[in-house]
């Protein structure tokens, strides 16, 4: 899961404000519709008294819409976004055809989690607010207060970061959870990444896609080569990347400009992976072509890192149970204190597991999830394991991902070495491919989905 970008909404909004004047209306998160300024909700109900339409229908999605509000509100929000950060507006013709395929493709994952029985508590909302709050270094219950002199809305914001981590389960589940690794393809990796993109190092990488679908003709294959040939010859003449990402780029990063932001060398897609680590700040590569289409991608920054440490590594070995419309949540935690109970009472942890988890990762482990950092979990499972007493078993708690009991196998102080290494080379494979993986993925959903669009 993809959580690099909660923190980044919060500080996007309030730059956005202290940036931009005249922002009398009131931006939410990137994935949420902002909420409507005092001058224009007063037109509006001015317009209501008089019987005007201040509203309408402008895409029919399976069995739900995106109105034109939403489509205005979001115009907005990404003009103030990209203004904030110093790239070019497009024509509001393609902004508006950019910004009206990323509320259809946010409508057809919201009822694919509806359908999946996928919800997120007031507690985990908070949790990720907390942590955003922390990297603008103010406290949780500063956060309404500071919005609001910032011109935002709390509630609104609420609601956008409640429907992101919904998608974001949603394409946890059905798409990276998915990906294996066998151990033939770990070796191979590691060997690849001897001569390409250093672990050591971070890279700051953007990237244009020009998408091709899975059953395309001839005529357009060739057609989506030609338009990446344009905009190759284009950034070749100076035009800017994040611009031509803007305007062209079937990528779900296009309205950031193309960023994928700050990756460890082992955690670029594995697709470009080996031409990144070929490239000078600066640079941009040649056209790469995969399964999802044609590819651009600019090396803007590498910074390097310190080299192995020393960490603080934990046991844990879990049991988890997911929510659907049949497991609500009470049924979920009654059944997970139930195997507590009997475990407690003598019963092997590792058999229960293997009979009842929902993680296929750990299941067939007997829940085993290894030696690992901490870090690596979400805050609310880190949270409970750094509780716990060696053997301790956890009451039944709630995450992103499901129920959980965790139990502490031990801890220990482990030097960084080649073994971690590899266990560390294997998370970063999956997370390589999950970029590659989520936009074919996202691309189905869309060809499947029935979608009329009203512009």
């Amino acid at each position: 899961m993809d959580s690099r970008t909660w923190p980044v909404l919060l500080g996007t909004a309030l730059l956005a404000a202290a940036r931009v004047s005249n922002a009398a209306s009131s931006p939410a998160a990137a994935t949420a519709p902002a909420a409507e300024s005092p001058a224009r909700t007063a037109a509006a109900a001015a317009a209501a008294e008089r019987g005007t339409r201040i509203d309408r229908v402008i895409a029919v999605v399976n069995d739900g819409v995106v109105l034109e509000s939403e489509l205005s509100t979001q115009m907005e929000e990404f003009k103030r976004r990209l203004t904030v950060q110093k790239v070019q507006l497009p024509d509001d013709k393609v902004l508006r055809e950019q910004v009206l395929e990323r509320l259809i493709s946010e409508e057809i994952q919201a009822q694919r989690a509806e359908r999946a029985g996928i919800t997120v508590t007031d507690e985990q909302v908070n949790a990720a607010l907390e942590r955003m709050a922390r990297q603008q270094n103010i406290t949780f219950a500063q956060l309404p207060e500071a919005m609001a002199r910032a011109g935002y809305i709390y509630a609104d914001f609420r609601a956008g970061i409640r429907r992101q981590m919904q998608r974001e389960i949603l394409q946890d589940r059905d798409v990276i959870q998915r990906i294996t690794i066998t151990p033939r393809e770990l070796d191979q990796y590691i060997e690849r990444q001897k001569n390409s993109a250093s672990a050591d190092s971070e890279y700051n990488i953007s990237h244009i896609l020009v998408a091709v679908a899975q059953d395309a003709s001839g005529a357009e294959i060739n057609a989506a080569r030609k338009k990446i040939l344009d905009i190759a010859d284009r950034v070749a003449k100076g035009e800017e990347f994040s611009q031509l990402a803007v305007t062209f780029s079937d990528s779900q990063t296009a309205l950031e400009g193309g960023a994928l932001g700050w990756l460890k060398g082992s955690a670029v897609p594995t697709f470009l992976a080996d031409t990144i680590g070929r490239l000078k700040a600066g640079e941009t590569s040649a056209i790469i072509q995969t399964a999802s289409g044609f590819h651009l991608a600019r090396l803007n920054e590498v910074r390097t890192g310190s080299g192995p440490q020393i960490v603080q590594q934990s046991h844990l070995r879990h049991i988890l149970l997911k929510t659907t419309e049949v497991m609500d949540d009470p049924l979920a935690e009654q059944k997970l204190s139930d195997i507590r109970t009997k475990i407690l009472a003598g019963e092997d942890f590792s058999v229960i597991a293997r009979a009842s988890s929902d993680d296929p990762g750990s299941a067939v482990q007997g829940g085993d999830l290894g030696w690992a950092t901490l870090d690596n979990y979400v805050p609310e499972f880190s949270k409970v394991a750094a509780s716990l007493q060696e053997n301790e078993i956890s009451k039944p708690f709630r995450t992103q991902f499901g129920w959980h009991i965790v139990q502490l196998l031990g801890r220990r102080t482990f030097d960084n070495t080649e073994t971690a290494a590899r266990d560390q080379a294997a998370l970063a494979l999956r997370d390589s491919r999950a970029a590659e993986a989520l936009e074919l993925w996202l691309q189905q959903q869309r060809d499947e989905a029935y979608v009329e669009t009203r512009l």
